[in-house]
């Protein structure tokens, strides 16, 4: 476990809900320019697949030390503003009793895709007391990070429907779009479903500490503009409502959401109820500001191919990306989408102290 290990580096804050990375979240004024990286805990460290080995994914996601320890590596290793729960899109499917498995080199696999309006009345729900192994693990993660914020992760409905429906990953998402628009009172029926285990996943975690939120829908840019705002925007926007109130005594905690491909969709997502939105690097950050309005901060958008280059290229790209991330109410430094397997851990450090050089005030 990680007391034995190098201490988490603390951000300048003295409590979490202090931090740049939530200020930035929040609009405020911070004193340097917030870092972390999607798929950070994990996949490009050496230690993470050593701690790994012998482990299935998905067990490793439920036991609470794994599940610390593997979110706290990247922390110390390149001194990123934030943490981000390690954990899987399909995990709160899992817990639900739903038998999927994730084939290596496939990724999530479900036993009995969902292909009637039979088959989504059939899904078990999520039972909150079945999230004991959630709750130790992010009140162990905030015991340890101190000042430095912990980020709660969540699948999104839609995402999540894409597994169900097409039995796995898939390029067209063809049957998902076709039962959408075949069964539209069992689409919003599956989506509510999802909305609502979402949504006490993310509870869980907030309830036991961690400072904010990400809503990932993975494949949400295969959608029109008018599908995702008919079918889809009411049911993520359900997921953050789900969080309850605003404010004291609620769960006041920043709401990231995040989806690839989806430029054309940065205001809808915003919309949803996000506090700051993720854009992947199709879009440059100045472009995003301008389509997203000045009511939400931007989270981004380094391509993680870029990590694989030359130094002298990872450094323009990063005065870029930092350059035009300024045009946002807030920024927080991010990658376009996940880090690669490939990436050089170092190269990820690198990135993070030079952000914080070129941000210090």
């Amino acid at each position: 476990m990680s007391s034995a290990s190098a201490p988490v580096p603390s951000p300048a804050g003295s409590h979490p809900a202090d931090s740049d990375l939530v200020r930035a979240a929040r609009g405020l004024p911070v004193g340097r320019t917030p870092v972390w990286f999607m798929r950070q805990a994990g996949r490009s460290l050496p230690e993470y697949r050593e701690l790994r080995a012998g482990t299935a994914m998905l067990e490793a996601c439920q036991d609470p030390d794994l599940v610390t320890e593997i979110t706290l590596q990247p922390v110390r290793r390149h001194g990123v503003d934030a943490a981000i729960l390690f954990s899987d899109i399909v995990l709160p499917l899992v817990v639900a009793g739903i038998d999927i498995e994730i084939e290596p080199g496939v990724g999530p696999v479900v036993a009995s895709p969902v292909r009637s309006v039979a088959d989504v009345d059939a899904l078990p729900a999520l039972d909150p007391e079945r999230l004991a192994f959630l709750e130790t693990a992010v009140r162990q993660l905030v015991a340890e990070l101190g000042a430095t914020p912990l980020i709660g992760f969540a699948g999104a409905p839609f995402t999540l429907a894409t597994y169900l429906i097409e039995g796995g990953p898939s390029k067209e998402h063809a049957r998902t779009k076709a039962f959408m628009y075949a069964e539209p009172e069992a689409w919003s029926r599956l989506l509510d479903r999802l909305a609502v285990s979402a949504a006490t996943f993310l509870r869980a975690q907030v309830d036991a500490g961690a400072s904010a939120v990400q809503l990932f829908d993975s494949w949400a840019g295969v959608l029109s503009a008018a599908d995702y705002a008919d079918r889809v925007l009411p049911h993520s926007r359900a997921v953050f409502d789900g969080l309850g109130e605003r404010g004291p005594g609620g769960r006041d905690v920043p709401r990231i959401h995040f989806g690839v491909g989806t430029g054309e969709l940065l205001p809808l997502i915003g919309d949803a109820g996000a506090d700051v939105v993720g854009v992947d690097w199709r879009v440059p950050l100045d472009e995003a500001a301008r389509r997203v309005g000045p009511t939400r901060s931007l989270q981004g958008n380094l391509d993680p191919a870029v990590l694989l280059a030359d130094r002298a290229t990872v450094d323009r790209e990063v005065r870029r990306v930092v350059e035009q991330g300024r045009a946002a109410r807030g920024h927080i430094f991010n990658l376009g989408h996940g880090v690669l397997p490939d990436t050089d851990p170092g190269v990820l450090t690198h990135v993070a102290e030079l952000v914080h050089e070129l941000t210090t005030r």
